[in-house]
């Protein structure tokens, strides 16, 4: 067991054993070293001025993310390196700008910048996307961006730099130091438990799910982090003290994705980020949900296991995998048990979650050919936003009827649910006759009793259920079916079609 954080700065290995649980990255960046260029504004991963990018291991080859280090605990970045706005141009002997990041560089000759207290974050968002291997354009561009907010400048000088630097990817330094820095990853990837503190107050990493069952067990008492893009504000909003976290990014069998003909099994710790393009092939609408959920940053980092586990009522994977029929695995110790991802919320606040039981992974069933889905985002922003409504559907449809529906709703109760009574009203109605399907649609009436706060009044919420299922009938009733036996997507429904609906 170490007691001792390590990771690298820059390529060069820094190791701590003073470490407090609650102890972000950005305090450390700030206080500690004084590398002030990184900069607090939000404090809760939603402003992007914090931003940082991690570079890790993936599959061997070295992958650079970018983070909000207002949220991110220190200790969670055991085995990983720190780039930093102060850092890109380090180095340099003058102040010309050829000696700046070809990102700087351009931000510079563009005019990026008029205040400069969020640019620092959205250069080092456009660094890992310059460093991606990936075709950036305009969209991929603007997404990378969508978790930036910039006060003063606006987004078209920002997105002309990026369009320049981030198509053309003139080799620098990062690139020419790439295996070096790959190597040192590989030296700190040592396969040993995290542990410092005692027994009333520590920060621990366990490296493998026997030792952190083990862990947990023995200290139920402790708060589980996996991204910290929840945890995280809990310490920074709420000013709640946290004595004993346990880090599960380290457990190498909660990071797995496995996937057959017939089903995906996501580990807990498992990003967005790296379980968007699997879950895509489910269906694009899960894909398109994902890619809404917070930003870049919010991505690289959030767990879908942690937002399941956190049980919020607004979380958006939720409702999209009960609609999917998703199983959901609990361990204890060496005891582990399997349920209905639906009955895993009992009410607001309250999970199937014994003492010293955490989720290890979840089990998502793929569609049948006579399966369709949809699902919804309904939100103020666009980008970067919490839902007051998500809506999910999986409807089989045989011979131009339903003949099973599972129907899932967030923000509408305590917790995300299923409209039971909508469910069966659609069974064996015909897409090609609306005036059929009022009665499901008025079902939600009995099915929710929506609250109203700050994101949506009840009845808003309300007539948007309604509406969006409307919608997936219309959509559906409008599809063909293709050679594979799969529906076409078309999109939008006609106002006289809803109101003739309902």
């Amino acid at each position: 067991m170490r007691q001792s954080v390590k990771f690298l700065r820059d390529g060069e290995l820094v190791e701590l054993n003073n470490v407090d649980p609650n102890e972000t990255l950005l305090d450390y960046l700030r206080l500690r070293e004084g590398s002030c260029g990184t900069k607090e504004g939000c404090g809760e991963g939603d402003c992007g001025a914090c931003s940082v990018a991690i570079g890790s291991l993936k599959d061997g080859k070295l992958e650079y993310q970018t983070v909000n280090s207002c949220i991110q605990l220190l200790g969670m970045m055991d085995g990983k390196e720190i780039i930093t706005i102060d850092d890109l141009s380090k180095g340099s002997q003058t102040k010309d700008s050829q000696e700046l990041h070809p990102v700087q560089d351009a931000m510079l000759r563009h005019h990026g910048s008029q205040c400069g207290f969020c640019t620092p974050g959205i250069v080092m968002s456009l660094f890992t996307l310059y460093h991606a291997e990936i075709k950036a354009d305009r969209n991929t561009i603007n997404d990378q961006l969508a978790g930036n907010l910039c006060r003063c400048t606006g987004y078209r000088p920002i997105i002309d730099a990026a369009m320049e630097s981030c198509t053309g990817k003139a080799q620098n330094r990062f690139h020419e130091d790439a295996p070096v820095r790959t190597d040192k990853l590989n030296e700190l990837d040592d396969k040993e438990d995290l542990f410092i503190g005692n027994e009333t107050a520590f920060f621990a990493a366990p490296a493998s799910n026997e030792t952190l069952a083990a862990l947990y067990e023995k200290h139920p008492d402790a708060v589980i982090v996996a991204g910290a893009t929840d945890v995280g504000l809990w310490i920074t909003k709420q000013l709640r003290d946290l004595p004993k976290i346990i880090h599960i990014g380290r457990v190498t069998e909660l990071q797995k994705i496995t996937h057959s003909n017939d089903e995906i099994t996501i580990g807990a710790s498992v990003t967005y980020a790296d379980a968007k393009d699997t879950l895509a092939t489910i269906d694009p609408d899960v894909a398109e949900i994902i890619r809404r959920i917070g930003s870049t940053q919010v991505r690289a980092s959030g767990t879908i296991g942690g937002n399941i586990a956190n049980g919020s009522p607004i979380g958006d994977s939720p409702p999209l995998l009960i609609a999917l029929d998703a199983k959901l695995t609990l361990q204890k110790g060496t005891q582990s048990r399997e349920i209905d991802l639906e009955n895993f919320f009992i009410d607001y606040g309250k999970q199937d979650r014994k003492e010293g039981e955490f989720v290890s992974k979840i089990r998502i069933p793929k569609l049948a050919k006579n399966e369709v889905f949809r699902s919804y985002k309904i939100s103020k922003r666009f980008d970067q936003d919490i839902s007051a409504l998500l809506a999910a559907f999986r409807l089989t449809i045989v011979n131009g009827k339903v003949t099973q529906a599972r129907i899932t709703y967030g923000g509408m109760a305590g917790i995300p649910k299923r409209a039971e009574k909508s469910e069966k009203s659609l069974i064996n109605i015909a897409l090609n006759a609306p005036e059929t399907w009022g009665k499901a649609v008025q079902a939600l009436e009995q099915d929710f009793n929506p609250l109203s706060d700050m994101r949506a009044s009840a009845d808003y919420r309300m007539e948007a259920a309604k509406g969006l299922l409307i919608k997936v009938l219309h959509e559906i009733s409008n599809g063909k079916v293709d050679q594979q036996g799969k529906q076409t997507r078309v999109i939008g429904a006609r106002a006289s079609d809803v109101r003739e609906a309902v």
